[in-house]
């Protein structure tokens, strides 16, 4: 048996995900949002994958048809991961989206053998602080000053590990 599909249909799908996932960027970085073209650049490394959540839309038009909520941008080479982003739309956030996230990422990583995720959060981001905390994340180093804006105060930069038995 052979399946054929419409490429057009499948690059459709793949530009509308990776737009919205650009408009979530710009939401949750305002300052420092990754541009669609910068995502699409990304994803042609080998190295680099990403995981989607859709809110599912039963209305007609079918699984096509779901709206992006949430994303993980990471990479993965030899055993050592790290999280580039992560984000979930402001109107889906405090609803465990990124929990879901972490819970599919962890057992991604642990099947692919991964020991250890890394990733990097402004040391401000409280609501982010906790929920990596919740993760099983550690400090690991503080990058003084890293985050800087015009008229705003610097902020550190927190490494955090999460370390996979």
């Amino acid at each position: 048996m052979y399946v054929i599909s419409d490429l057009r249909e499948k690059l459709a799908k793949f530009e509308s995900t990776i737009e919205a996932i650009a408009t979530i960027e710009s939401m949750v970085q305002p300052h420092d949002a990754w541009t669609y073209q910068a995502l699409v650049e990304l994803l042609k490394q080998d190295s680099i994958r990403m995981l989607v959540v859709y809110e599912e839309n039963n209305k007609k038009g079918g699984a096509d048809n779901n709206k992006v909520i949430g994303y993980c941008l990471y990479q993965v080479i030899f055993e050592q991961a790290e999280i580039l982003r992560i984000g979930t739309h402001p109107d889906y956030q405090r609803q465990s989206i990124a929990s879901q996230l972490f819970a599919t990422l962890n057992n991604e990583l642990i099947n692919n053998k991964v020991e250890s995720l890394l990733l990097e959060v402004r040391a401000d981001n409280a609501p982010a602080l906790a929920l990596y905390e919740q993760q099983a994340f550690a400090v690991i180093h503080t990058r003084k000053n890293y985050y800087q804006l015009p008229h705003q105060p610097s902020v550190d930069a927190l490494i955090l590990q999460r370390v996979y038995d």
